[in-house]
């Protein structure tokens, strides 16, 4: 992979940002920090970078993995580490300083720069601070941490008799499944009243997917996309990818490779009946050397998401204009079957300089309106495509405008435009008894919501055509499964948007890309003959499960959609909460100081449960996940019996039991969640009350928690380990692998052993 823009460029390892550099968190359940070291990287890093990082040998580091239950590591392919770094540095920012995580790569520092900064922005949603470690050495352990070590291996034994090194299914095998070009033709649908229907990749690289050695968009994922009735993907590329940067040509080397291949990938999905988007967040924020070459260029200074070192390049600069322009003009050109351009102008990055809504800072933007650069942007995006002379669509995403500025941004937009909302936001509801309002990434609650309705009003009154963005398969709700199963809520979702007269359908962000009975479920209950969704869902149970199955499998969906409207959503909750680490989740017997960073399943969220509960108090937070929970563990009771009565064919009854394995996981991350609540409710309650009694109590609920949570991490184990999907999300690659589950429960038997009966009053 590509290090991006930044080159060599004289990035040295202390250039590296740090933040506030704070203390690591312990981890005491481990003898030591290389028992850690070894222990989370034995699944993801081979044995012999593993010794060379640390100055070990091979059999040093083996020796250590056996001393604690390890018995031989995996083999891991070439082509992974490029597919879970982030779970590497995620994995490894508590244990080893910048030094060691980049020979850990195999990296350098201007590839960990670009990482952290721009590639894929990890510096921030790893929390803005780089926790402060010594160099990790190896030495022989001492007897104590041999002792310990014994103790892991016990606890291995005991609780996995399988075994913990390699799971059934190894991790990514998802990917060669879907890879493969399916059997049989592939079927004819009726006709849509929706188009676009484009979704991204399950497992595609977010950051140069062109560049990148890994295709996003294999010939069995697409003829998998296309059969589920998908008319559309999307990719992601920086514009001086594409096009020539005029400033620096040497942040466009390589752009004519990055062309060719989106040439290949359009050719290729065309033959499936399958356009190809391309998502445009320009231009791209530049760093503070760029601007003291080009001081003309600058506009507003990030403040937020790399304060103080990167700026916007203003786009009233007529220059900038004309780069954006004749950039999208020249990219159509190159490809001429290019489906479609869609863009967003106030997202986290720091692009045109009202895109966070401040551009007072800028000499020029300060005096003018958000409405008319915004707007602004985009019609230079619509004039190159013109220029062009292609068909490519052009879609305007609203996501983070302002409500004040929609009106005056539509009237200025190209007619021929698509406007784009996040169909769900702004949609009220009350959970829990606390009254709230949804944003983005709800399969919870079913929309549209008013601010796309108003929205898509204002576009139609000037004869734009409209696209609702939703997530069909999954959203941050759970990030860590391929789907949740709440079928019957996408499907009457996407039934009101038939009438709501909606042109086309997003069906995914980065995550929930995978081709799941939700996608058919969506895609079908848009055909022109305006099914029914009770149709709908026996239609897709069918297809998918048999005829004997279906009902069951109807009834499982219902009973799932309707317990996943209990859901406590918040944004807070989805952004900074444990729900996408479930069990993996640590449990912290003394409060760590830490503050839950945007995990998102990138960083960690510690035991903030402040931050985790959204606007929600902490008990009404656990009592709503646990209603979730209970829901699917019910429906999921009534599926295995229904289904165990009348499923015959081994083929489908493998696949059910698959669909099966997705909800327990999903009833397994919120019923932990709420365990975890419950847990440092009940820790900073017993550090404060000088009462036996309740002491008492409060201990034996603390116990009580922990073989809970022991159980839930061994159960998911189980799921994870014959199911390669699990814990996977594209742009976080593994959130958590099995053996992070097993460190779950030899932490649980940790604390049961030595921190509990200290905290006996």
């Amino acid at each position: 992979m590509s290090s991006g823009p930044t080159t060599s460029n004289g990035i040295r390892v202390e250039d590296l940002p740090a933040g506030s550099a704070p203390a690591a968190v312990p981890l005491p359940h481990f003898p030591s920090r290389l028992h850690a070291y070894v222990w989370r990287n034995w699944q993801l890093v081979p044995v012999d970078r593993l010794a060379k990082v640390v100055g070990a040998t091979s059999a040093d580091i083996l020796a250590v993995g056996r001393s604690m239950g390890l018995i031989k590591p995996p083999s891991i392919p070439p082509g992974q580490q490029g597919r879970a770094y982030i779970t590497v540095l995620r994995r490894n920012w508590h244990l080893l300083p910048y030094e060691q995580l980049i020979g850990l790569l195999d990296w350098t520092p201007a590839r960990m720069d670009y990482t952290l900064r721009e590639g894929d922005g990890l510096f921030w949603w790893f929390g803005g601070h780089k926790p402060r470690v010594d160099r990790l050495d190896f030495a022989p352990p001492d007897d104590t941490a041999r002792k310990r070590a014994g103790q892991i291996a016990a606890i291995v034994r005991e609780t996995f008799h399988g075994g913990v090194d390699a799971p059934v299914e190894p991790l990514f095998t998802f990917i060669e499944d879907l890879s493969k070009t399916p059997g049989g033709e592939t079927p004819v649908r009726p006709e849509s009243l929706f188009s676009p229907r484009f979704c991204y990749s399950y497992f595609g690289s977010f950051r140069q997917p062109l560049t990148a050695e890994r295709d996003p968009y294999p010939e069995g994922l697409l003829a998998r996309l296309a059969a589920a009735g998908v008319d559309g993907v999307w990719l992601h590329e920086p514009l001086y990818r594409l096009a020539r940067f005029p400033w620096d040509s040497s942040m466009s080397q390589g752009h004519e490779a990055c062309l060719a291949r989106l040439r290949d990938l359009v050719a290729r999905a065309k033959r499936h009946g399958v356009g190809v988007y391309l998502y445009l967040n320009e231009p791209r924020p530049m760093p503070k050397a760029f601007f003291d070459k080009h001081p003309e260029l600058k506009g507003v200074e990030d403040t937020n998401v790399l304060p103080g070192q990167v700026a916007t390049v203003c786009t009233s600069v007529p220059a900038v204009q004309d780069y954006l322009r004749d950039g999208v003009a020249s990219l159509c050109r190159a490809v001429p079957d290019l489906a479609g351009i869609f863009t967003i102008t106030a997202s986290e990055s720091y692009t045109n300089c009202w895109s966070h809504h401040n551009a007072k800072q800028c000499p020029r933007c300060g005096k003018r309106a958000p409405e008319t650069v915004i707007a602004e942007v985009n019609t230079l995006f619509w004039e190159g495509i013109q220029q062009s002379g292609s068909a490519c669509r052009l879609i305007v995403w609203d996501w983070g405008w302002s409500d004040a500025w929609a009106q005056g941004i539509i009237d200025r937009l190209p007619k021929d435009a698509y406007l784009m909302s996040v169909s769900e936001w702004s949609t009220p509801i009350e959970r829990g008894g606390v009254k709230s309002t949804v944003g983005e990434y709800s399969l919870s609650t079913i929309g549209p919501g008013p601010r796309a309705t108003r929205h898509w009003a204002m576009a139609r009154k000037r004869g734009m055509k409209t696209i609702a963005k939703l997530q069909a398969s999954t959203t941050w709700e759970i990030g860590s499964v391929p789907y949740v199963p709440v079928v019957e809520n996408i499907a009457q979702h996407v039934a009101n948007l038939r009438d709501a007269d909606v042109s086309g359908l997003m069906l995914s962000w980065t995550l929930g890309g995978y081709p799941s009975p939700n996608f058919e479920a969506a895609i079908e209950t848009g055909q022109k003959d305006k099914p029914s969704v009770d149709h709908v869902l026996r239609s897709v149970a069918a297809r998918r499960f048999g005829e004997e199955s279906a009902p069951a499998v109807v009834e499982a969906w219902r009973g799932f959609s309707a317990a996943f409207k209990e859901y406590p959503f918040h944004i807070g909750v989805l952004y900074h909460s444990p729900i996408h680490l479930g069990p993996a989740n640590l449990l912290w017997p003394e409060p760590t100081g830490y503050r839950g960073s945007v995990t998102m399943g990138f960083a960690h969220p510690f035991d903030d449960v402040d931050r985790w509960r959204g606007v929600y108090p902490a008990g009404v937070y656990a009592g709503q996940l646990e209603k979730v929970a209970d829901g699917f563990d019910r429906a999921i009771v009534r599926l295995k019996a229904r289904a165990g009565e009348v499923e015959s064919n081994a083929l489908r009854a493998g696949s059910l039991q698959r669909e099966i394995g997705v909800a327990e996981a999903c009833a397994i991350h919120f019923r932990s969640v709420a365990d975890q609540v419950r847990f440092v409710l009940a820790r900073d309650a017993l550090a404060q009350t000088k009462d036996s009694d309740q002491a008492a109590s409060l201990v034996s609920t603390l116990e009580s928690l922990l073989r809970r949570e022991s159980d839930l991490a061994v159960k998911l184990h189980a799921i994870q380990s014959r199911d390669s999907r699990i814990g996977y999300e594209a742009a976080c690659h593994y959130l958590y692998v099995p053996m992070d589950l097993v460190e779950k429960a030899v932490e649980c038997r940790y604390l049961l052993s030595e921190w509990l009966p200290k905290q006996r009053k």
